[in-house]
């Protein structure tokens, strides 16, 4: 292993109506995610399983570990190949399914990149390079489910 690198969060519940958790719908899923230095995440469940739909849940924050992860190493990949890239956004989308034991997991997630570089003498690599974004990020690589592509490239007029 070249480098080790250690991660820490809290995650305090902060759902208790007065009664713990006596009953599956007596409690909230609200809790707060820290960490050392860092703003803090409203967090709760799912709307569909009892949760606050403003605030973030789990499966959306993995979503979004994902499309962040890709965009780092994507612009990162096209700093080391000469791409210029001036803007980019994702509307990344993910399909969880629930087993027949009260759990889930996630099948498949799809990444929808919209890279603009600086001009059209870019666009074929910075097309090509998503594939070696992909290879590169770390959350990726952690997952057992896969993780689709489907990047638009644009040249900034």
């Amino acid at each position: 292993m070249k480098n080790a690198h250690h991660y820490e969060v809290s995650v305090e519940w902060t759902g208790n109506r007065g009664t713990g958790t006596s009953a599956y719908r007596a409690y909230g899923r609200d809790h707060i995610v820290t960490a050392v230095g860092k703003h803090e995440i409203s967090g709760s469940s799912d709307r569909v399983f009892f949760g606050d739909r403003d605030r973030w849940n789990p499966e959306e924050m993995l979503l979004s570990a994902l499309s962040q992860c890709h965009m780092l190493s994507y612009l990162h990949v096209a700093t080391n190949h000469g791409v210029v890239v001036v803007a980019y956004s994702d509307d990344a989308t993910g399909l969880m399914e629930e087993t027949g034991n009260g759990g889930g997991h996630f099948t498949s997630v799809t990444l929808r990149p919209r890279v603009t570089v600086l001009d059209e003498g870019m666009l074929e690599t910075a097309r090509a390079i998503h594939r070696e974004a992909a290879e590169k990020c770390f959350i990726a690589a952690s997952v057992n489910f896969p993780v689709g592509h489907e990047p638009e490239t644009y040249v900034l007029v």
